[in-house]
Order: structure tokens, then sequence, then C-alpha cells
């Protein structure tokens, strides 16, 4: 893609201001994400009775559609970005509160709603959204004191807590708790606050392994895995030392014939297997890449919305990504969570290209007359 300096139309404007490191980084996750569908989702596509290139077709369906999303908001001023969120934010909320009326009941949770034949998990679009409506709530209560931001905040905090915690989604719940009260502590959150939030959070964890016994069954299998069913995740560790260095090769894995979520929550265990420890580090390494070029980004931003915003969607994703691979190689208990853009998963992937737009547009460089 070429543009002269002179030009200023909006995509040309884009390409001189985007980070096109990030963007390349991005765009790398799109693609062996797309590689590893092509061979891991047959073998779990067969295995449940669809046709093979079922999953395949729908991923590559809804790449094109995601790049094009990311495109579009990147595109946007940090003023838009912010409208745009909240927008979808109140639109994401009512669906949220939907699926306890009207959810489709998977695995024993409400956490989607059909839509013209399709799954969608609005819990996904309530993320970057609200990462977004709580910067500016933050933010917004600096520049004017008399306005409670912190309050409003708080509030929307808590409902959306108390849906993920009825579906139950334990596991969206904490990255949501963990990005925000990152962004409240980078606003100004009292001390006092943060201990009472961290007191918060394990008494949630520990009622959640007392009264739930899906919570108490991983927990218990992760302390002792002789205390239960630890099958996949021996399996997920065999497909990692079976891989070694440099793998089996595309396709010769055996992991995606004998794990459900192959294609989804263990596509780190296929590509260990089939293109080994290098291929590993490298995908490590692009989320690592993402996350930390885009708070170099940030070092010299003055404006606190894009900050809390742009720090916000970081978090988030490095933290759903940490969660996916450290579940893969048993460094935590499982948990049902999809690595960005590398597994399959419609909703999902909208809506991290629809928060990595986001990103891109808000640390884009800003020139003279640009808007805020």
């Amino acid at each position: 893609m070429r543009f002269a300096r002179v030009d200023q139309s909006p995509v040309a404007r884009w390409w001189w201001t985007v980070d096109r490191w990030t963007l390349s980084a991005l765009l790398a996750l799109f693609a062996i994400g797309v590689m590893l569908s092509m061979t891991a989702s047959p073998a779990v596509a067969v295995r449940i009775g669809y046709d093979p290139m079922h999953f395949i077709k729908r991923h590559l369906l809804a790449v094109p559609v995601a790049v094009a999303i990311m495109f579009a908001v990147s595109l946007l001023s940090p003023r838009k970005v912010r409208h745009l969120s909240f927008i979808l934010f109140s639109i994401s909320m009512a669906m949220l509160a939907a699926t306890l009326v009207i959810g489709m009941e998977i695995k024993g949770a409400r956490r989607w709603i059909n839509v013209g034949g399709l799954g969608i998990q609005p819990s996904e679009l309530v993320k970057p959204t609200f990462a977004v409506v709580a910067a500016w709530l933050f933010a917004e209560q600096r520049r004017r004191p008399g306005f409670q931001g912190n309050l409003i905040s708080a509030g929307l905090f808590v409902a959306i807590m108390a849906v993920l915690v009825k579906q139950p989604d334990f596991g969206m719940a904490l990255v949501v708790a963990a990005v925000w009260f990152a962004q409240f502590f980078m606003a100004g959150l009292p001390f006092y606050w943060l201990g009472i939030g961290l007191a918060g959070g394990a008494s949630m964890l520990f009622a959640a392994y007392e009264w739930l016994p899906h919570v108490t069954d991983r927990i218990n299998r992760f302390l002792d895995p002789a205390a239960g069913d630890s099958y996949q995740v021996r399996r997920s560790l065999e497909a990692f030392v079976g891989g070694g260095l440099w793998g089996r090769g595309p396709g010769e894995g055996t992991v995606k014939s004998v794990l459900p979520d192959a294609h989804a929550d263990f596509v780190f265990a296929v590509a260990g297997e089939e293109f080994g420890l290098i291929a590993c580090v490298l995908i490590v390494g692009l989320f690592a890449f993402v996350v930390l070029r885009g708070l170099s980004r940030l070092l010299q931003e003055q404006d606190q919305f894009v900050l809390l915003a742009a720090t916000g969607l970081l978090i988030q994703f490095g933290l759903q990504a940490v969660i996916n691979m450290a579940s893969a190689v048993h460094l935590i208990p499982t948990k049902g969570m999809t690595l960005p853009f590398l597994s399959y998963g419609i909703s999902s992937m909208v809506a991290l290209a629809f928060g990595m737009g986001m990103l891109l547009a808000l640390t884009r460089r800003r020139l003279g007359g640009d808007e805020l």
C-alpha cells in the first residue's frame, strides 16, 4: 500500500498515523488462526457428525469480516470510538441480561443467545466496550470533579459481574474485573478500595469453590490430577511433548482427534504438537509484542481517556491469551476461553477485532487538527 504524504484522504491519513507494527502482528495472528483452523477443525467436525469443512468454512467467512471491522474502527477518532462504544455497550448489556431469560444452555451455562440461527455470546462484546466506557467515566470525573464517574462505573461493573456470575462465567468475570480494577487504579483508586476488591475477589473464588461443583472439580484436578478426570490436560501436555522442537508436521498430530475443543480452547496444544516449540514461542511472542508495543505507544500520551481505554484493551487482550495458553500447559485450572484470533469462535473473533480496531484508533499518531 502506497500513499503520498500530501494525500489527505481518510485512508491515507490512517496509513501514515496507524501503528503498522501492531497491525502487522495482528494480521499475522489472523493468518496463524486460519492455518490452525485448517489443521485442527476437520477432526473435531467429523467426531461430532459435521462435514469436515464445517468449522473451516465458518472460520474463513468470519476472518474477512473481522479484519474489515478492525480496519473500519481503526479509522475513527477517539471521540467516535467513545460514542460507538457507548452504543454497542448498551446493546450488548441488554443482550447479556437476556441470556438469563432466553439464553441457550450449553454445558450447564447460559452464555449464548440465538439470533437468526447464529449463537452469539454477548459478554464478548461487553468486554471491550465496557473498557472504553469505564475509561471515559474515570477520565470525566477527573476532568469534572462534580461528575460521579467513578460511582457510575462501579454500578455498571457490579451489574456486569452479577450477570456473569449468574450465567455462570467466572473466567469472563475475572477478565472484566482485572481490566476494570487496573483502569480504576490508574485513575486514582485509593489503596483501601484495592484491598476491598482483592478481598472480594478471593471471597468470590472461595464461594465458587464451595458451592459450584464444576469449579470445585476443576480446582481439585489442577491441585491433584489424581482427584478426578484430567484427560484433556494430560492429552494437551502429551501433545506438547510429542511435538518437540519442530513438531510432527501439519496435519500429523493426534490430539485434535481426541480433545473435544481442540479447535477452540486447546488450539495451542494443536500448534505445539504439529508445529513444535518454536511455533509456540512465536505465537507467545506475537501476543507479547502487541501488548508491549501498545503500551510503548502510550508512554507519551497526555489524554487520560485514551490512556485508560487503550491500556484496558491491551490488558484484556493479553490476559485472555495468557489464560488460554496457561490452561493448555496446566499452569492454571482449565478455563474455556478462546485464544485471540487463533481459536474458532465467531463472537470472540468479531469482538476482539472490534477491540483491536479501537486500540489501533486510540494509538494512532494524531496530527495537527485531528479530532480527539
